[in-house]
């Protein structure tokens, strides 16, 4: 039955990768027509009815949200995570997709980096060697020594540094408070930040673009429903490396539908910097288990 359960969690995982990339592509097209702050607004109100189900599915009410004992990290992760997605949706416009993504995804090496002064966690030299070879990579996707070079092209690489914040005070206060919790947060806190500045610059869409914002929106609670399901019925140690799928979906849709081109460097960068992240991902597993082998001394 476990075995079963892996499988149906390792494709709703797999499928919530699609789904997001697949937002990233429409965000992409609205940002290039429709200023960033109306587009995060409308997302983010979506979040908050999604956080406020989630937690009345799971407690009954929305009180164990305010019990919780870390209000000041939830909220400034909840800040964090809109101004990550703020700055990934201008890097979407003015780099395209598979760039972007090529730098992004070393926010699981900046975690990993941030863990040891930030958690507490031991960060052995191996996984400093993964993260110094995932810096060579984010280096030759930038190509920093080039003519063509551009301050944009450290946009999302600002936008994975916050979302290593993000992920390591989520992993903080997740030890006391629940996913229901924790995502109610993120997404009140998204909501009340984007509100007032998505209001004073709303431009009225398209019907053709108020679709695609719906199904923005609509993605977004399939995404997240299914990440979080996959998580409930499968171990995340199964299911995470297939998080690096994301990029393959990005490339997919940057090339056949904005027609971006895949330039050898960035292609070169980013498998050193996903090969970074799965060494990392591996060191963990092999950490975890050795932890987990070793006899435990009675008192």
């Amino acid at each position: 039955m476990a075995e079963q359960n892996n499988r149906i969690g390792t494709l709703m995982f797999c499928m919530a990768m699609f789904i997001f990339a697949a937002q990233d592509g429409i965000s992409r097209h609205l940002g290039s027509h429709y200023n960033v702050f109306s587009i995060v607004m409308l997302r983010y109100w979506v979040f908050a009815a999604f956080g406020v189900w989630l937690l009345l599915r799971a407690h009954g009410s929305i009180r164990p949200a305010f019990a919780t004992p870390h209000p000041v990290r939830q909220a400034i992760r909840g800040l964090l995570l809109a101004v990550q997605i703020c700055i990934m949706q201008l890097a979407f416009v003015t780099l395209g997709l598979i760039e972007s993504h090529a730098v992004f995804v070393t926010a699981p090496l900046i975690v990993a980096a941030l863990s040891g002064p930030l958690l507490g966690e031991k960060v052995g030299w191996r996984r400093w060697t993964a993260i110094g070879v995932g810096c060579v990579g984010v280096l030759v996707v930038l190509k920093p020594g080039a003519g063509v070079f551009s301050l944009w092209s450290l946009v999302p690489l600002l936008g994975a540094f916050l979302y290593a914040l993000y992920g390591l005070l989520t992993r903080y206060v997740g030890r006391a408070d629940s996913s229901a919790i924790s995502f109610f947060w993120m997404g009140m806190m998204g909501a009340l930040a984007m509100t007032v500045p998505g209001l004073w610059l709303w431009q009225s869409m398209t019907p053709v673009d108020s679709f695609w914002m719906a199904t923005l929106c609509c993605t977004g609670i399939i995404g997240h429903w299914l990440l979080i399901r996959s998580y409930e019925i499968t171990e995340a140690s199964a299911v995470q490396p297939f998080a690096y799928l994301q990029l393959v979906f990005i490339a997919f849709f940057g090339i056949t539908i904005f027609g971006e081109a895949l330039r050898w460097n960035v292609a070169l960068g980013a498998i050193i910097v996903v090969a970074a992240g799965l060494f990392t991902f591996w060191r963990q597993q092999i950490r975890a288990r050795a932890e987990l082998s070793r006899p435990t001394i009675p008192t």
